[in-house]
């Protein structure tokens, strides 16, 4: 969290099968609170739209689990909360498969200053817990590369 206060970039997060596991990490460390804006809790469907403003075409055309929802989720986030980066996560903790995609399938999507927001699919293996707090984890390493990001420096 000090590589973002460095910047003075804020932080938000749109987490769907994390739960806030994601934000509630963030706000374990201490001096959180100068770079975490909020999150967003958008377990159901319906609310990634409503409350992250995932357009419902983005949904109806990719699902709930996708690249695409997944970035728009990052985008959501640090619109809604007025961060400066944005994450959101999506995907299939288990016990069964979602949409046609198997457990353990997970999308983090980003959204930086100066960046277009993105996405990365992993697959996770273990049992629910494990494949949260893994999709956590990454999002954190990730987080951590583009905080670090040297094309970020004139954000372009």
């Amino acid at each position: 969290m000090t590589a973002l206060a460095g910047r003075g970039w804020t932080l938000a997060t749109a987490e769907s099968l994390t739960a806030g596991l994601l934000a509630a990490t963030v706000a374990g460390v201490p001096g959180a609170s100068a770079v975490l804006r909020g999150g967003l809790v958008v377990y159901a469907t319906d609310l990634k739209h409503d409350l992250a403003g995932v357009p419902e075409d983005v949904l109806r055309r990719h699902g709930a689990v996708s690249g695409e929802t997944a970035r728009a989720l990052a985008a959501g986030a640090a619109r809604r909360c007025g961060a400066d980066v944005g994450v959101g996560l999506t995907g299939v903790a288990g016990p069964d498969r979602q949409e046609g995609h198997p457990v353990g399938t997970v999308y983090l999507g980003f959204c930086a200053p100066g960046l277009a927001p993105w996405s990365t699919e992993l697959e996770l293996r273990g049992g629910r817990d494990a494949i949260r707090r893994a999709a956590c984890d990454a999002a954190l390493d990730r987080l951590v590369g583009i905080v670090g990001y040297r094309g970020n420096e004139s954000g372009a």
